[in-house]
């Protein structure tokens, strides 16, 4: 997989994302892009959005907090799915997702006068995770959408234990949970119709399924690499025919890893004030290294 990095440029504007706020500079919007100092900045940031990227959101909201105190930034997860929807109806200031927006869901935020802007801002590889009990160790992209589609039951029929599979998901709102569905389920294929098995559970969050793992022996789930521990082990995966290879920041930076993906941003019109003062903040080479520090791959 290969992702396209582009350059982001961002302008200081009259408009804030979702409400309404107006910059103090007195710059035009077509005039060069500047990071407003905290003193003008002085208002509240509010990111809704993936599970995946709680943490890391937190993290940066930190950070960027210690360098603009004038700024407090709340970080909510809930799912993709759900950020998107607050942008949609224009309750956020930016969106984590970890999958990218759909065209419906752009054309239904344009529609609300929104105009979805859209910024990478990590790598992930999704971790295939069991508990470190279990003999396997490897799997290919078809194995795992037998498992996970209910056509492979046991553990046996994999080289494992003689132990029915406990399938572990996120839920339905979840970008993770999309986007496994999508690029392993049904293969990339966008007019597949596979679908997770009845009887998998879907869990509320990412820790949620780590902390499963860590004590049922016969579970298998997914997550990014970021929520990996020591209580759980992951498995090497390998496209049809191809090396089997573990998630790793290198494998997913190079592309080699099969299970890889982009980490988004999204802001409702073209960021403005401390919207861009905090997307500068996340792609500096500090808020870079934070990402790299949580065990996501960074852009740049």
């Amino acid at each position: 997989m290969k992702f396209i990095m582009v350059s982001l440029f961002m302008v200081i504007g009259l408009m804030g994302c979702g409400n309404g706020s107006t910059d103090r500079s007195g710059k035009t919007p077509n005039q060069p892009a500047v990071t407003p100092p905290a003193d003008q900045t002085s208002r509240s940031l509010n990111l809704k959005g993936s599970d995946t990227m709680v943490n890391l959101g937190q993290a940066w909201a930190e950070a960027f907090m210690k360098k603009h105190p004038g700024v407090t930034v709340s970080v909510t997860g809930g799912g993709s799915g759900t950020g998107i929807a607050a942008l949609i109806n224009g309750t956020c200031d930016l969106v984590q997702s970890s999958r990218a927006m759909k065209e419906k869901e752009k054309r239904l935020a344009e529609k609300n006068g929104r105009q979805p802007q859209e910024y990478i801002v990590g790598l992930d590889g999704l971790a295939v995770v069991v508990h470190p009990f279990n003999p396997v160790k490897e799997m290919t992209i078809d194995q795992l959408a037998d498992i996970f589609t209910g056509k492979i039951k046991s553990w046996q029929e994999v080289g494992g234990p003689a132990l029915g599979i406990v399938l572990l998901s996120r839920e339905v709102n979840s970008g993770t949970h999309v986007y496994f569905k999508e690029h392993i389920l049904r293969k990339g294929n966008e007019k597949g119709s596979e679908e997770f098995a009845a009887s998998a559970l879907l869990m509320p969050s990412s820790q949620a399924i780590a902390d499963e793992i860590s004590q049922n022996k016969a579970a298998i789930g997914y997550y990014g690499l970021g929520y990996v521990g020591p209580k759980q082990k992951q498995l090497a995966v390998a496209q049809k025919g191809g090396s089997y290879i573990l998630p790793t920041p290198e494998s997913v930076s190079k592309g080699s890893y099969p299970i890889s993906r982009p980490l988004f941003f999204y802001a409702a019109a073209k960021p403005t004030g401390r919207v861009a003062a905090f997307l500068d903040f996340v792609l500096s080479t500090e808020g870079q290294a934070i990402v790299k520090q949580l065990d996501f791959v960074p852009v740049k």
